[in-house]
């Protein structure tokens, strides 16, 4: 070290001693090319360089034989320099007694760590230069009436071509890598890589947890010790077949680096990278598409806080190939003041930090909360005031379940129905011997418990008794036999007389079934991505239109079925003939009573129990579904390809209906001539077969970018773009509660909605360039973006 500082010092003397020189050969040279004074200087920068090299490439020595060679060489260098200043006149002899004592400060102080001790005059003498003969290099000019003069001045002077030598030297030696410090570089570039690679090794751990909503820590941080956790031991396991991260580990372990990259707060600034890196990419989807939509939802995680999740759905127009839409989960949001009024503000501030347009929502979808979907201080409401054109649509899956919830509650023999449901369930699973009864009975499917929010899951309670009800009914009678708990055995007692034998029991169970397993069927579909406003439409129609059919012919068939049950479960497929109590009548009173007293027991149950669960059900899906029906009559003329089919009258009226209801103030995202005029030449266009709204998309899409049926491309996005149900923000907290467990409530919510993204939306991981995330790593770091070259 001392050596090669010695050799630096000689070069900056050199150096002076050489600027002196040329001074002199320029004055002599005055009537010569300058040339020849070019020459002479780069032969004399080829002959330090090679001098410096001659003394850097002897081998590793000792101290003490470092420190002679440093005396010897600084004796030679007084001597050689007195010699000098005496030729010279002793001009230079005071920088050289301060340059000597400032070799010898740097000597002893070689850390360049310790180099502020140097005082200020030293520093001065060390990078002190001589000012140019001409003003314009020093102090500038503002002279601009004679500046082409003084440029012309400048450009002729020695030291100006002297200095463009040095540079152009200096730039051909860069780019060719052959500086003094290649070496040094070489070094340099060879950690740098060696950084990158581990870090690239530590963002592929953390993608492979997050992507599989995997706990990262353990209850130590610590390499090679017990329970340090699931990212730690799989650092480890790379180290066993990668010599990159082998060869860290035992750097960490020699403790011969400090910053290791594995700690907490690494791995949660990672996760936040890759987070952000995600939503990006989906903000320029969004931003791309204009016109998107809000869904959100809530729920309470295990750590009792409240949780937003908040969805954006909007037509993806970015594939070449063809049009998709799409729903993009961007976080959860912590939410403490669950009114309309707090919902709302957390969602202008999302937006904002998004960098989103309130403006360009053309819809919002929300739970059957009164604080989201209030008429008056909800958040539909608030939006609307805001942007009249976010169509609220409420969910239709929450819609359906609430149908379904009215229909059960409905009369007395529904709610029993359902209650007999649950305690079988409840009787099997309350005790491991009554479990091994039933699975030596029942080799099909298991009782299932009821949902409390989902009412369409039902079903799976209903069909595992359906489908075998004589096998459930013997795994009753072998409890009610061997139980030695006079609860339980007067229980399956029970449950066998008054469901499984009871024919009204069996009947029941046909209704609900076939009932359940239609509003599954449609839910199921709405809950899909992709579900476009028209489809739901029609399935709610098919809906209403099953359950009317069901009314007038479905009563005789469920019978039949309710029969061919009661055989197999061995019982008299007959109604229960009840005694009627009769009682005198007063003058005043209702004698109709009489006419349902007369009625068969058959007929009793059809009206009072058939007809009147199916009564509900289309009086509740007509109600809960109004919102939809209000927006088929405004796109309804698009919908299916209708438009095709109407007159011109007719067409240019819901034309002018939709520019009304899309327009708000001086904005208006259509206008009804343009797009009268594109429909009607749509309609020659279109193959008969192109009918749903996405496939009228696709086909105009490569007419839209040739700058055709701009109208109409704007207009089917936007009726893609509102959303049905908020089954993507339910399905987010399926991840919540896979991520936020029990063991891992103090998760900051910033690490919580980070991992949530990576793990959602992961399809946009492998998309993500390694170094481009390094890059973005090392840039928030000034530390990092040394090592790493950033």
């Amino acid at each position: 070290m001392a050596k090669s500082l010695k050799g630096s010092i000689s070069k900056l003397f050199n150096a002076k001693i050489q600027k002196s020189e040329s001074s002199s050969q320029v004055e002599e040279a005055s009537g010569e090319d300058m040339n020849e004074v070019h020459v002479e200087l780069n032969e004399s920068v080829v002959a330090n360089e090679e001098f410096s090299k001659e003394e850097a490439s002897g081998e590793d020595m000792d101290e003490a034989h470092e420190s002679e060679d440093v005396d010897v060489a600084n004796d030679e260098f007084r001597e050689e320099h007195n010699e000098d200043n005496l030729r010279d006149g002793g001009v230079n002899e005071e920088a050289s007694v301060s340059m000597l004592d400032l070799e010898k400060d740097v000597d002893v102080n070689y850390d360049p760590g310790l180099w502020g001790i140097i005082n200020d005059t030293k520093r001065d003498d060390l990078f002190k230069h001589n000012p140019m003969t001409t003003g314009l290099a020093e102090d500038g000019i503002n002279d601009w009436h004679n500046l082409p003069t003084k440029l012309r001045d400048h450009e002729k002077n020695p030291e100006h071509n002297l200095n463009v030598v040095k540079w152009v030297d200096l730039q051909m030696r860069l780019k060719q890598e052959a500086t003094i410090d290649k070496q040094v570089e070489a070094l340099i570039n060879k950690e740098r890589i060696r950084w990158k690679l581990i870090l690239a090794r530590i963002i592929g751990v953390v993608k492979t947890l997050s992507r599989n909503s995997l706990p990262f820590r353990g209850s130590n941080e610590k390499i090679y010790e017990k329970n340090n956790g699931l990212f730690c031991q799989l650092i480890e396991f790379l180290a066993e077949f990668d010599p990159v991260m082998k060869d860290h580990l035992r750097r960490v372990v020699d403790k011969e680096v400090q910053n290791h990259y594995l700690s907490h707060k690494i791995q949660n600034e990672l996760i936040s990278l890759l987070a952000n890196e995600i939503k990006e990419e989906i903000r320029k989807k969004i931003l791309k598409a204009k016109y998107f939509s809000i869904i959100l939802d809530c729920t309470p995680d295990l750590s009792h806080e409240e949780q937003m999740s908040i969805v954006i759905r909007c037509v993806d127009v970015e594939d070449a190939s063809e049009v998709k839409v799409e729903e993009f989960f961007l976080g959860f949001i912590k939410v403490d003041d669950t009114s309309g009024l707090g919902l709302f503000k957390r969602l202008e501030d999302t937006l904002v930090d998004l960098k989103l347009n309130i403006d360009d929502i053309r819809g919002q979808s929300y739970d059957n909360g009164a604080n989201m979907k209030g008429k008056h201080q909800g958040v539909q409401r608030r939006l609307l005031d805001v942007n009249p054109r976010a169509f609220y649509v409420p969910c239709g899956c929450h819609t359906l379940n609430l149908a379904l919830c009215d229909m059960a509650k409905s009369c007395v023999k529904a709610r029993n129905f359902f209650g007999y449901v649950q305690k079988i369930y409840t009787l099997f699973s309350g005790s491991t011997h009554r479990w091994d009864v039933l699975k030596t009975y029942v080799k099909g499917l298991s009782p299932k418990a009821l949902s409390v929010t989902r009412w369409e899951s039902h079903i799976e309670s209903v069909r595992a008794i359906r489908s075998q009800p004589e096998e459930l009914r013997d795994a009753l009678i072998e409890i009610s036999n061997t139980s030695k708990d006079d609860v339980v055995m007067a229980e399956a007692k029970g449950l066998c007389f008054n469901a499984l034998e009871d024919f009204e029991f069996l009947i029941s169970l046909c209704i609900w079934y076939k009932i359940l397993d239609k509003v599954n069927w449609v839910s199921q579909v709405l809950q899909k991505e992709e579900i476009e406003l028209e489809n739901a439409i029609i399935k709610i129609k098919e809906l209403i239109l099953f359950f009317e059919e069901l009314r007038e012919d479905g009563f005789l068939e469920l019978i039949e079925e309710g029969k061919e049950l009661a055989k197999k479960v061995g019982i008299e497929p007959a109604f229960t003939v009840k005694r009627v109590v009769r009682r005198k009548k007063q003058f005043d009173e209702d004698v109709g009573e009489d006419a349902n007293e007369s009625q068969s027991p058959q007929e009793k149950f059809k009206v009072t129990y058939f007809y009147h669960i199916i009564d509900q059900a289309l009086t509740s899906l007509k109600d809960r579904f109004e919102q939809f029906q209000r927006y088929e009559e405004i796109f309804g003329f698009l919908l299916n390809g209708k438009f095709k089919s109407i007159s011109e009258d007719k067409l240019m009226e819901h034309c002018s209906q939709l520019q009304s209801f899309l327009e708000y103030k001086e904005h208006c995202d259509i206008y009804a001539d343009e797009l009268f005029q594109e429909l009607r030449y749509l309609k020659t266009l279109l193959p008969k077969d192109v009918t749903k709204s996405i496939d009228i998309l696709n086909t105009i899409k490569s007419y839209w970018e040739e700058g055709g049926f701009q109208t109409v491309w704007v207009t089917y996005r936007i009726l893609l773009t509102i959303p049905v149900t908020v089954a993507s923000a339910e399905r987010s907290f399926s991840k919540l509660k896979l991520i936020k467990t029990y063991l891992r409530t103090t998760m900051s919510q910033e690490r919580l909605s980070g991992l949530a993204m990576i793990s959602i939306e992961n399809e946009y991981l492998d998309k993500l360039n390694y170094d481009d995330l390094i890059e973005d790593f090392a840039s928030k770091n000034a530390r990092r973006s040394n090592f790493l070259g950033v």
